[in-house]
């Protein structure tokens, strides 16, 4: 009996001493780690972490489905297109408004100095002005075929418009479909420049000062006319997608105020 007593105080010493040993193990490991080995760990995953209050927050592309974010896109560019086109496509649209007005060609524009100069100043400011009613004429028909643009847009390329600078839906709009645009668009400024009389004036404009000076200029004002006026409706659709981005109050339909709201934590 007397053994088992002295076994069991043993075992009972032993245990203690290997409690007191883990003890001091555990309070060694919280002094360096911080970590309470007495408490059980838990973990929690937060699969949409907040955005707001982040240099670094990006759009939060979970709370969108890819068809919101394509429509979204296509809306603000559709709306940036019909405003252009609306804006411009009135009498003095491009030639009152200096962003996108359109000036003599550049290699031409010592013929200005050059009528001015024998008193035909008021020739050149029609044969400016009228450049600038062709352009007027012709984008009022453009709108179709930039909203038919549009709609070549995929899930892909709206998201990574969606992230990117102000101006990211109108330089892809732009990017994509430029030679088209210009291959559609040319035919129309043509039948413009000559419903206006703009070719005629130019005409004579040219061959004035042609013979003032000896020499033979000459210019493709057709081509000209094409790319400056889609440059100025692509600055119109670069004006309304900024402004989109970044003023609420221009967010005017619902899918609108969804997807860019989205971004406004970035």
């Amino acid at each position: 009996m007397r053994k088992t007593f002295l076994l069991a105080g043993t075992l009972l010493l032993s245990v203690s001493s290997q409690a007191q040993i883990f003890d001091a193990i555990k309070t060694a490991v919280k002094d360096k780690t911080g970590i309470d080995l007495n408490q059980p760990k838990t973990t929690t995953t937060n699969p949409y972490p907040a955005a707001s209050g982040s240099a670094n927050a990006s759009v939060n592309l979970g709370s969108l489905s890819s068809l919101q974010i394509s429509s979204g896109l296509k809306e603000a560019l559709s709306l940036g297109v019909n405003e252009g086109v609306k804006k411009l496509g009135v009498t003095d649209g491009f030639f009152r408004n200096e962003a996108v007005k359109i000036l003599m060609p550049e290699k031409l524009r010592k013929i200005d100095a050059t009528l001015r100069s024998v008193g035909l100043g008021s020739l050149a400011d029609q044969g400016v002005k009228l450049l600038n009613r062709a352009a007027e004429d012709a984008v009022t028909e453009a709108a179709p075929i930039f909203t038919n643009a549009i709609t070549s847009m995929t899930i892909t390329d709206a998201k990574n418009i969606l992230l990117g600078s102000d101006n990211a839906a109108t330089n892809y709009l732009q990017g994509k479909t430029q030679s088209q645009l210009f291959a559609a668009f040319q035919p129309k400024v043509k039948a413009s420049l000559g419903k206006v009389g703009a070719d005629k004036v130019w005409s004579n404009l040219i061959s004035k000062y042609n013979t003032f000076t000896g020499q033979s200029v000459t210019t493709d004002l057709n081509a000209y006319v094409t790319t400056e006026t889609i440059n100025g409706v692509f600055k119109m659709v670069a004006e309304k997608e900024s402004g989109i981005r970044n003023t609420p109050a221009m967010r005017t339909t619902s899918i609108l105020k969804k997807v860019f709201g989205a971004q406004d934590g970035r």
